[in-house]
C-alpha cells in the first residue's frame, strides 16, 4: 500500500500546480473545493481505466509487463519533468469556467491512466487504491489554490517536477522487484 501512496503523490503534483496557478489568479472563493473535486475525480478515474486496460492485455504482455509498467512511468515522468521546466497551460487561463476545469482535470489525469497500467503488477485492491489516488489529488488541488492564492506561482513548476522524478523512481522500483 506505500507504493499506491507514493503513486498518489506523484500523481497528484499535476493538479497541485495548476491548482496553485489557478489560485494565483484571484476570485479563489470556493476555487478549491472545485479543483479538488475536479481534479480528485479524475485523478481516481483515470487509474482504474489504465488497470482494467492493464489487465486486458496482460494476459499477452505478461512476461513484459514489468518493462512497459517502467516505460510507461518513466515517459510520464519526464513529461512531468519537461513541463515544470517550461511554461504551462497555467499561464493561458483567463476564466476559470466549469468547461475550463473539466478541460484541465481531463488534461491532468492522463498520465495517471498511463500509471493506472502499472497497479495492475502489484497486490491491491484497485477500488482502494484508486480512492486513494483521488483523496490525495482532492487535497493537494485544494492546498494548491490556498497557496497559489497567498504566493503566486513560483511553486508549480517545482511540485510537477517533484512528481516526474518519484515516477521515474516508481518505475525503477518497479524493474527490481
Amino acid at each position: 500500500m506505500f507504493e499506491v501512496i507514493v503513486l498518489a503523490v506523484a500523481l497528484s503534483m499535476d493538479a497541485f500546480a495548476v491548482s496553485i496557478g489557478l489560485g494565483s489568479k484571484g476570485n479563489t472563493r470556493g476555487l478549491g473545493m472545485k479543483a479538488g473535486m475536479f481534479f480528485g475525480a479524475f485523478q481516481a478515474l483515470m487509474p482504474f481505466i489504465g488497470y482494467l486496460g492493464g489487465k486486458g492485455v496482460l494476459g499477452w504482455v505478461d512476461a513484459y509487463a514489468h518493462w512497459i509498467a517502467f516505460g510507461l512511468l518513466v515517459l510520464v515522468g519526464a513529461k512531468m519533468i519537461y513541463e515544470g521546466l517550461h511554461e504551462g497551460i497555467e499561464e493561458d487561463i483567463a476564466a476559470i469556467t466549469n468547461k475550463m476545469m473539466l478541460l484541465l482535470a481531463i488534461a491532468t489525469s492522463i498520465d495517471a491512466m498511463a500509471a493506472g497500467f502499472s497497479l495492475t503488477l502489484l497486490d491491491i485492491n484497485i477500488y482502494l487504491a484508486c480512492l486513494i489516488i483521488g483523496v490525495t489529488t482532492f487535497a493537494f488541488s485544494w492546498a494548491g489554490v490556498q497557496i497559489g492564492k497567498r504566493s503566486g506561482t513560483w511553486l508549480e513548476s517545482k511540485a510537477e517536477i517533484f512528481g516526474g522524478v518519484v515516477l521515474i523512481l516508481i518505475g525503477i522500483k518497479m524493474l527490481l522487484v
